[in-house]
């Protein structure tokens, strides 16, 4: 009886052997047959992460944000979008719009254009403004902000006109600028949209902002933005670009989500701070103020 035992025991333990070692070889059969088969993306990130590289969406070395074709498209979407555009600033005379232009400084053409009518009722030319104190108009343009320095600057403009230019706004950037309370923008504004002279570019909060998002300036600095604009945008341009970008700026290009996916300049835009996006984004291509 134990031999009978012993020669069971052996004859089990050697078909259990044999089914271990036919299970394994089947289970390492069935893996091989389903291992996946390497894709040239694994196979490139494999090889990317070799050479320590790594994988992402890169700019193109030969892009150029300022090159004439892309800055062309860019006046083009933006002629198609706002084909008549005109100052937003409600006036009837260089006088009016550079008055208007002084109380525009933080706050919205919609208030100014609230305001100047009843400051224009009362003191209708630059020589009626002159003979007051700046506190004598400073309740008619408070809802402006900034009330007393505008009040300074509105009467020191006006007594200026008044005793050096006869009483007419002068039409060069060199005279403006003697104005007080006008610095570049201001005399840009009137220069362009009064006497359609393009003497420059008219940088406001809005340009500022668009302009960085499209990569047509790396500064924040407004003298720098404008003449970074001046070189890449033809001077023919010059009023209706800066007139174009700020109804951009107001309708569509907002500080605050932005609405990419109605703008015309979308598919050229390459902007950080984009809410929708069909093309790659730049790191750095928004306005640090603005």
């Amino acid at each position: 009886m134990r031999k009978v035992r012993q020669r069971l025991n052996v004859e089990m333990s050697g078909k259990l052997l044999n089914f271990c070692y036919h299970f394994r070889h089947m289970t390492t059969a069935k893996n091989a047959a389903v291992k996946k088969v390497p894709t040239k993306k694994s196979l490139a990130a494999k090889a990317a992460s070799k050479n320590g590289a790594k994988l992402g969406p890169k700019r193109a070395s030969s892009y150029d944000p300022v090159a004439p074709e892309r800055v062309a498209a860019i006046l083009a979407a933006l002629r198609k979008q706002y084909p008549d555009v005109r100052c937003a600033l409600h006036h009837q005379n260089a006088w009016q719009l550079l008055v208007a232009t002084i109380l525009s400084a933080q706050c919205t053409d919609v208030r100014v254009n609230m305001v100047t009518p009843e400051l224009f009722r009362q003191y209708p030319t630059p020589a009626a403004l002159a003979k007051v104190e700046p506190e004598t108009i400073e309740p008619l343009i408070m809802t402006t902000g900034f009330f007393r320095n505008k009040a300074k600057s509105i009467v020191g403009a006006a007594r200026k006109v008044t005793e050096e230019f006869n009483g007419e706004v002068p039409h060069t950037m060199a005279e403006l600028l003697t104005l007080p309370g006008v610095a570049r923008k201001t005399a840009n504004v009137v220069l362009g949209s009064w006497f359609k002279i393009a003497d420059g570019v008219v940088v406001d909060t809005h340009v500022h902002r668009i302009s960085r998002r499209l990569e047509l300036t790396g500064s924040d600095d407004p003298k720098q933005i404008e003449q970074d604009l001046m070189k890449v945008v033809p001077q023919k341009e010059w009023i209706d670009f800066a007139h174009r970008v700020i109804h951009h700026g107001r309708a569509l290009c907002v500080a605050r989500g932005p609405k990419c996916a109605e703008c015309p300049l979308e598919g050229l835009c390459h902007a950080e701070d984009k809410t929708w996006s069909t093309v790659e984004q730049h790191k750095g291509a928004r306005a640090v103020k603005g």
